[in-house]
């Protein structure tokens, strides 16, 4: 009989014999736990977990004798994941770039990826990927977060073009700036793909120079944060453009820069 149907039995009247001793209440106590755990659940997430049928718990009985949902299944932790991939905004990224498909044709690529998987392991500080375009900083950045994700780590995504463009547009909307901006303030681990993303010869405006320190400055004093960022310029480049936002992003991320720039570009290879 379903949980449903005992309790609608007991709210028509027909109340169940109670127990006369300790072996029938132990009986009532696992037919009751067997009933509510052979419901189906709604959850859905693309997993079909047939051992908890998507609910993502069991019903047990506590300390207290009272039967409750107390044992969370162990698909919640691949479906906690998978949530936290679509917010993040990486679901396709880290399809396709991950540790394992990093190609290690040369030493420098051996190298970097070493730099990228002892990040992932440490969780410390801040990891920049730095210099020429189609040598791999997005890979790289994209498999340490899909590591982090796994783990359970808060993470978010942000495509630094598009983001600055909503962000600058909301300047005049308060609450839709905080918006945009509390979340990657506070997130555990941010990873902005692209960082002053220009035009060949030109240079992030004053707007965008603002909107990334008023970001990464907040990161920046809080030391628990994990931030990573790629992009084309150089520390040098990052120094130039402002100092002060230059000189946090290399003290945070001294140990972990990957200087990429003077390789080449692999999405030209033949």
């Amino acid at each position: 009989m379903a949980l449903a149907q005992v309790v609608q039995d007991v709210l028509n009247g027909d109340l169940p014999k109670a127990p006369s001793n300790a072996s029938e209440f132990r009986d009532l106590q696992l037919r009751l736990i067997e009933s509510a755990n052979s419901e189906d659940g709604s959850l859905d997430d693309g997993i079909d977990c047939k051992a908890c049928r998507n609910r993502g718990y069991f019903v047990t009985w506590d300390d207290d004798n009272q039967c409750r949902a107390n044992r969370e299944c162990e698909c919640m932790v691949r479906r906690r994941n998978i949530r936290r991939l679509r917010l993040s905004g990486m679901e396709d990224l880290v399809r396709r770039y991950t540790f394992a498909n990093w190609k290690v044709a040369e030493p420098w690529q051996r190298v970097a990826k070493q730099m990228a998987e002892d990040y992932a392991r440490e969780k410390r500080g801040w990891f920049l990927a730095a210099g020429n375009s189609g040598t791999g900083k997005t890979h790289l950045c994209t498999a340490i977060c899909a590591a982090l994700i796994n783990e359970g780590y808060d993470t978010r995504y942000v495509l630094w073009r598009d983001f600055s463009t909503n962000a600058k547009a909301a300047v005049g909307d308060a609450e839709e700036y905080r918006r945009l901006l509390d979340p990657l303030k506070t997130a555990k681990v941010v990873y902005i793909d692209d960082l002053f993303k220009v035009r060949k010869g030109d240079r992030p405006t004053d707007a965008d120079v603002k909107l990334a320190f008023e970001l990464l400055n907040a990161r920046y004093n809080d030391t628990s944060k994990l931030t990573l960022i790629s992009t084309e310029w150089t520390i040098e480049g990052l120094l130039d453009i402002d100092e002060a936002l230059g000189s946090r992003i290399y003290e945070r991320a001294k140990r972990h820069h990957l200087n990429f720039s003077g390789r080449a570009n692999w999405r030209l290879r033949e």
